[in-house]
């Protein structure tokens, strides 16, 4: 028996994979394999030939940022005359817009803007949920939180996520994760901080309710271990959510996609998509207590979007109306409902509409189409 055949056949027994044997599997070049056997840890999890999807927006608040990303297209510096903040009445608009086509959920994020007081985000999402109770606010990437602690001049950590929480803040997106480890870190987003910052923010959100996402962004020259690193210490800290007791489920989802090196200041090689794939099955198999994977479309385009729910996605993610930060990097792919509910079928799944914490909405059947006005297209 080969190397990756004992490997995948101890996940599929439900044993834990390790640091070398996860190596094993993300230098594999037996991909098809690979995504066979993560197919069967996701049935073992979901069982019923269900594909999910949210329908949400992306709401980036303001693109001023003073950390300087080498991989990012969108952010401009402080004081650029391209810079901008988001009037509150521009957001609030936007939300309508987003429950009026039965959206649920709004992915608001921005840079790390040294100009907002702490009170800007209280504020605003004491506003947003006076006028939209029933909306999810899925909001706000560790870095950004990072940030509010430093302008709150005082505050700690936690109390900053608590009193977000308290404003309205319902869920975390994995944003900013990019690399997990500090070597690769330095590289790409020296100010970022550390990949402990990161965690440290989510393991508060942990401790205050609030459920997370995790992702990750490969093609930035990390090793390959520092991948395997990266897929452990989520799957560390999700373990330290059920064994400690947290008020909060953890990580609802696993989110991965290739670096996008057009119009940035870091010139890679774009990876190739057989690499997402790898990725995508070897983090289902090691990443044994999350529950949901999504599918990366946004940047793989759909059709691959498609394909990797063979791999280990049981979830098509959420449908963007609107997405500014990958599009700066000249990669976007606008899908509208209808042609989610077709990729989804073609795979042979069931497509249904879900919250943030992926409680099902409506299932559509096979001769259901979108409403009318059902149509997410910028």
């Amino acid at each position: 028996m080969s190397t990756i055949d004992r490997i995948l056949d101890k996940a599929l027994r439900g044993e834990r994979i390790e640091l070398e044997e996860g190596m094993e599997l993300l230098a594999s070049d037996q991909i098809e394999k690979m995504g066979h056997a993560a197919n069967q840890v996701m049935l073992k999890r979901h069982p019923e030939p269900v594909t999910t999807f949210v329908v949400g927006r992306n709401v980036n608040y303001t693109n001023v940022c003073d950390v300087y990303c080498r991989f990012c297209a969108f952010y401009r510096a402080p004081g650029s005359k391209e810079g901008y903040v988001l009037d509150d009445e521009v957001i609030l608009n936007k939300i309508q817009e987003t429950v009026d086509v039965g959206g649920t959920e709004i992915l608001m994020q921005g840079g790390t803007n040294p100009n907002l007081p702490f009170t800007y985000y209280t504020d605003l999402l004491r506003k947003i949920k006076a006028r939209f109770p029933n909306i999810t606010m899925h909001s706000f990437s560790p870095a950004e939180i990072q940030k509010m602690k430093v302008v709150s001049e005082g505050l700690s950590l936690d109390e900053v996520v608590a009193q977000l929480h308290e404003a309205g803040l319902d869920s975390l997106p994995g944003g900013g994760a990019e690399i997990l480890d500090d070597r690769t870190r330095r590289k790409i987003s020296r100010m970022k901080g550390s990949w402990t910052d990161w965690m440290d923010v989510m393991n508060s959100a942990h401790r205050h309710g609030m459920n997370t996402t995790a992702t990750m962004v490969y093609g930035l020259g990390e090793t390959i271990e520092e991948r395997a690193l990266h897929m452990l210490r989520i799957r560390d800290e999700q373990d330290k959510v059920k064994v400690l007791g947290y008020p909060s489920p953890g990580f609802l989802a696993f989110i991965s996609w290739p670096f996008q090196p057009d119009n940035t200041n870091l010139k890679l090689e774009k990876a190739k998509p057989e690499e997402y794939l790898r990725i995508v099955a070897a983090s289902r198999i090691m990443l044994d207590n999350i529950p949901n994977f999504q599918s990366s479309w946004v940047t793989m385009g759909p059709e691959m979007g498609k394909l990797s729910l063979s791999y280990g996605c049981n979830d098509f993610g959420s449908t963007m109306i609107e997405e500014n930060v990958v599009s700066a990097a000249g990669t976007t792919h606008k899908v509208n409902i209808e042609l989610i509910l077709q990729l989804i079928r073609e795979a042979g799944k069931v497509p249904a509409q879900r919250d943030t914490k992926y409680n099902i909405l409506r299932m559509f059947n096979e001769t259901d189409k979108a409403d009318k006005d059902f149509v997410m297209q910028n």
